[in-house]
């Protein structure tokens, strides 16, 4: 049972048979000492201590914490505020859960380069850096109930080399999911897994070295620098509220594309149902779409919107990965390209890795044929969405001013500013007061209006109106747009 799931909430000091406050004399526990908190605060108070302390290493992952009866004692404060407490470091991903044996620290949060501020505490580093997902969320149980079930049935040469487009049990499986979810026309012989969005791209820019291609602007830096690295000149092509200018793309000359059409980033646009036909019909004439399916999984307010490839499976190279849905760190993805591509490609992830880990490949197959994938989908769903609903309300709070974009769909909002600020200061700014965040300038080729991209996945609502609050009063400090590098 979760630490919060008993039925306590958080209320004031404990009192004594006759209504009076007692005397605090705080706990042996990291000597903490809650006389001097004003009433009210307690919980917040606690759960700072205890962050701090898993954060300097007082608290060292799988140090089991007391009791909540014992602490709530010695603190002579109600129960739930501790069993409050407690629940708030289990949804950041701090705690754990130990069965009969209690709750024990289950990691350190990331570390923030904070630099020191004169007469000041240093504030703790909160980074809203987008593509970051709520690693928290992963789902251990599943995994692990996943796993013995592989472990219980492979065969020996199931764990040998195998077939360098993926094992052939996740490569079908993979096949019914994606046209279910996302109308993807594959068969599993359509399908070769990779390392992530990331191997998928670079193999299909070693295919196509030497050619151009159109990219998002703004969009990636990241994707933008991969391709270049891999001998394939990016030529930047507008975005607008419909998604890619497909008259533009037409003008560059270019014969390959790079787009993200159910989740444009950074701006979160949905390419609109007129440019994809727009962009269709200029794939039919001789172009190459790579649909990168980007935060196509997380929706909030709108409906499902489907794959580019389902409509043209010659024309259009779809890639998709599980870093969003369950961890960057399984590195598994997919790409299902054209036929006339796969011979090539398959060549050259043979020469690359030889194929990916067995075991994973196996595990993923078996969460998605049992159903708990998608259940694990939509739970993170409800999540997310509360995340986001607090990133909107303290961005209306705290940067009046400010424009949202993408609010619908993804795990980052889009604020763009007036005309006038530089937001690459605005993010040093942001930096100095302990929250990273990526300034818009970093994504856009062209000159266009200044703006931060925010991810809200990776962190609980408070920690989020917190940083939200410090980005306010950084903003209130920028000087004025300067000259671009």
């Amino acid at each position: 049972m979760p630490p919060g799931s008993l039925p306590y909430g958080p209320t004031d000091r404990a009192k004594n048979s006759t209504g009076e406050r007692t005397i605090v004399s705080g706990a042996d526990f990291l000597q903490l000492d809650p006389g001097a908190v004003p009433r009210g605060q307690l919980t917040g108070w606690l759960v700072d201590a205890l962050r701090a302390a898993i954060t300097d290493g007082r608290l060292a992952v799988g140090v089991r914490l007391p009791a909540s009866r014992v602490l709530a004692v010695d603190l002579e404060v109600s129960r739930g505020v501790v069993v409050a407490a407690y629940q708030r470091l289990y949804d950041e991903g701090l705690l754990r859960t130990d069965g009969p044996r209690g709750t024990a620290v289950a990691s350190a949060p990331p570390a923030v380069a904070v630099p020191p501020v004169r007469n000041a505490r240093p504030a703790p580093g909160v980074d809203l850096s987008p593509g970051v997902p709520d690693l928290s969320a992963f789902p251990r149980a599943a995994w692990l109930r996943a796993e013995r079930a592989v472990l219980g049935s492979a065969a020996a040469a199931d764990l040998g080399y195998g077939d360098p487009r993926g094992n052939p049990v996740l490569r079908r499986e993979l096949a019914g999911w994606l046209g279910r979810t996302r109308g993807v026309r594959a068969d599993a012989e359509d399908i070769i897994v990779v390392a992530g969005v990331a191997q998928a791209l670079g193999l299909l820019a070693q295919v196509l070295a030497g050619e151009r291609a159109g990219i998002e602007d703004p969009g990636s830096r990241g994707t933008r620098e991969q391709l270049a690295h891999w001998g394939v000149e990016p030529v930047p092509v507008p975005v607008d509220a419909d998604g890619l200018d497909v008259t533009a793309l037409a003008r560059s000359g270019v014969r390959v594309v790079l787009v993200t059409p159910a989740h444009h980033f950074p701006t979160g646009v949905v390419l609109a149902p007129g440019r994809r036909r727009e962009l269709l019909d200029w794939a039919a004439a001789g172009g190459l779409v790579i649909e990168d399916d980007y935060d196509a999984e997380h929706r909030y307010d709108r409906a499902p919107v489907p794959a580019l490839q389902g409509m043209a499976p010659d024309r259009v190279a779809h890639t998709g990965s599980v870093s969003k849905t369950l961890a960057p760190g399984l590195r598994i993805g997919w790409v299902v390209a054209p036929r006339a591509l796969q011979p090539e490609l398959v060549a050259r992830k043979r020469m690359t890795d030889l194929g990916n880990a067995a075991l994973p490949q196996l595990v993923l197959a078996q969460l998605i044929a049992s159903g708990e994938l998608e259940r694990h989908l939509r739970r993170v769903r409800t999540r997310q969405r509360a995340r986001r609903d607090a990133m909107l309300a303290a961005l209306r709070h705290h940067l009046p001013d400010a424009r949202i974009h993408g609010v619908a769909a993804g795990l980052h909002l889009l604020v763009t500013f007036p005309p006038g600020l530089d937001d690459r200061v605005l993010a040093e700014r942001a930096r100095d007061s302990g929250v990273l965040v990526q300034p818009l300038s970093w994504h856009r080729v062209a000159d266009g209006p200044p703006g931060l991209v925010l991810g809200y996945a990776a962190h609980p609502p408070g920690r989020i109106h917190d940083a939200i609050a410090r980005l306010g009063a950084s903003w209130d400090h920028a000087p004025a747009r300067g000259p671009r590098p």
